[in-house]
């Protein structure tokens, strides 16, 4: 996302989108099918209740006689209490049909929560650069909570509301007559269309806080994530401003939202008014008139009410589904999005015995009009150190993102042991790959993880002996919680120096046949530089290793240089050689000896 928020509710396909949910919901048709079954015995239990409240008045109506045979209360106790069993029968299959119902909800939730995260990570890297991580979170964060909101509202709202209204609509023609029926159908049809189409012209104000809290939250987490970038500047006033901006409108949105909800409150409760008074005055006619009993009316009458009330909140409830199918659509064309980089169906694993890269003819460009690799070609031999070296933008670090296939070239090819890395599996290929990057990203855990994430199933003495070759096991047994250490959020806690080593620590521990360092000590001082250098001679002596390097010595004892610039090799050497030629890589070599100078 480009700070630009996609209106949630544009573009939706509900009914497609419904199909595809059924399927996470049908894995558990039994349980989905015996959940209806406890919904239909609920609902039934529900429209009973006031047929035995109409008997129970029937019954203990005396005409005016001050006493009530015992037969007569008899009868009366026993419909008092199949009023209250049938109570309790719709109490206890309503909570059955939660509780089994639980399952399936929970368990679709974490099945759709675990696709999508499994999606996120199948997707190109350019989308993971181009994504803002606020805005994605939280609208990752309500699309997955919604599958529940849809399954509780059509399952739990919507349908039950429905079956009530036919058997209240059957039992009202069947013994009052069509005049009770049309005025019930009526209402419940003006009350619908009055509440479908005010709440759809309302959701505009819902849309817009929705975009303004997605970029509220984008900006916080984006000024939070650059923590130190708003520090160097002093710029935390203008973080402050540009948050408290997208708030203030979207309180203002908030305002108009709820005014509105407001009027649609009041409209639904005016048609529910004129609706039950229409009833009970054809019911007070036709009891004047002796046509039906004291007990028709008050059967009547709470028909009406029970009724309603689900009616009552059918504004709430259209409004929560039509919020939870738009979030839905969210994640449904998140999953729909095609990942850039995607395994051949007849891939193969990449099997290495001598692991020699080759580069033939490559090309490639982040942007069509702006070609970064140009008709590059080079081979690594077994067990050789290739460096690639050059001005800032020459295209270096582009070569390790295309070796780990981030990127597919545009033209040539890409060779692990005569293997064109496109046609094996991306997990084989980078399980033979190693890297120490430019810049080291750690999880917000302990030293030990974030050292065996390189090999989950390395031993503590493995652990430590990586952390020795890098020179880190020193600064980790001074703290005082050792390898137990956390490292804060993107391990904000170590300094770049002891991040860098931690990422050098990763690889040795990983020993892969195959090691790109991508700028491996650039964050290092002089000194520790020399230190660890021997660290990674040792990794890289059992490794072919193509090393990307800004400074220049460390890579003077490179099997062969390349000196890159605007995407082609303009030189090629040893480090002797290639100061001979007194070209680019000596002018480099010149510049940043006499700033160490």
């Amino acid at each position: 996302m480009h700070g630009r928020v996609e209106a949630p509710h544009s573009n939706r396909r509900d009914w497609e989108n419904l199909r595809k949910l059924s399927v996470y919901l049908w894995e558990y048709k039994g349980r989905v099918l015996a959940a209806l079954a406890c919904l239909v015995v609920s609902k039934l239990a529900v429209v009973a209740v006031p047929l035995i409240l109409k008997e129970i008045v029937n019954t203990l109506d005396t005409d005016g006689q001050t006493a009530v045979e015992h037969s007569v209360l008899l009868v009366a106790l026993g419909l008092v209490a199949a009023y209250g069993l049938l109570r309790l029968l719709n109490s206890f299959f309503k909570e059955l049909r939660d509780a089994l119902f639980a399952r399936v909800r929970y368990r679709a939730m974490h099945r759709l929560s675990t696709q999508v995260l499994t999606h996120l990570h199948n997707l190109s890297l350019n989308y993971h650069l181009e994504r803002r991580t606020g805005s994605v979170s939280k609208d990752l964060s309500r699309s997955t909570n919604s599958l529940s909101s849809i399954v509780n509202l059509l399952v739990f709202n919507i349908v039950p509301t429905a079956a009530e209204f036919l058997l209240v609509a059957l039992i009202l023609l069947g013994g009052y007559g069509w005049q009770y029926t049309v005025v019930v159908v009526i209402t419940v049809v003006v009350y619908v269309f009055f509440t479908l189409a005010f709440s759809g012209w309302r959701m505009q104000f819902r849309h817009e806080m929705n975009r303004l809290d997605s970029l509220a939250n984008g900006r916080a987490v984006d000024s939070l994530l650059n923590y130190e970038t708003v520090k160097y500047f002093n710029n935390e006033k203008l973080e402050q401003s540009a948050y408290d901006e997208h708030l203030s409108d979207w309180s203002d949105a908030g305002v108009k939202s709820q005014t509105t909800m407001s009027l649609l409150n009041f409209g639904q409760a005016a048609l529910v008014a004129i609706g039950v008074t229409l009833i009970m005055m054809l019911a007070a006619r036709d009891v004047a008139s002796g046509t039906i009993s004291l007990g028709d009316i008050v059967l009547i009458n709470a028909l009406m009410l029970q009724l309603f009330v689900p009616l009552n909140v059918l504004g709430v409830v259209y409004r929560g589904l039509q919020y939870a199918l738009a979030d839905m659509d969210l994640v449904i064309k998140l999953l729909e999005r095609t990942p850039e980089i995607q395994d051949k169906p007849n891939a193969s694993e990449l099997q290495v015995k001598q692991a020699r890269i080759q580069f033939d003819d490559v090309r490639f460009a982040y942007l069509s009009e702006r070609p970064i690799i140009k008709g590059i070609s080079f081979a690594v031999e077994p067990g050789k150190k290739v460096a690639v070296v050059g001005p800032s933008g020459s295209g270096k670090s582009t070569l390790s993102r295309l070796l780990f296939r981030f990127y597919d070239v545009d033209e040539g090819s890409i060779k692990v042991d005569g293997v064109d890395i496109r046609e094996c599996t991306q997990q084989s290929l980078r399980e033979v790959l190693g890297v120490v990057p430019q810049d080291t990203v750690m999880f917000n855990d302990t030293i030990r993880y974030n050292l065996s994430y390189a090999k989950a199933d390395a031993t503590e003495d493995q652990v430590r002996q990586a952390a020795r070759m890098a020179n880190l096991d020193e600064f980790i047994e001074s703290l005082p919680q050792g390898y137990n250490t956390i490292v804060g959020e993107r391990g904000l806690k170590l300094s770049g120096g002891e991040k860098q080593r931690m990422a050098i620590a990763r690889v040795l521990l990983k020993n892969p046949p195959i090691i790109v360092f991508d700028e491996a000590t650039s964050s290092l001082d002089t000194q520790s530089e020399q230190t660890i250098l021997e660290g990674l001679n040792a990794a890289a002596e059992r490794a072919t290793s193509l090393v990307i390097a800004h400074r220049l010595s460390t890579v003077v004892d490179a099997d062969e240089i390349l000196v890159l610039d605007a995407g082609v090799i303009v030189e090629q050497g040893t480090h002797e050689q290639l100061l001979t030629r007194n070209g680019l890589y000596a002018k480099l070599w010149q510049l940043q000896q006499s700033s160490d100078d």
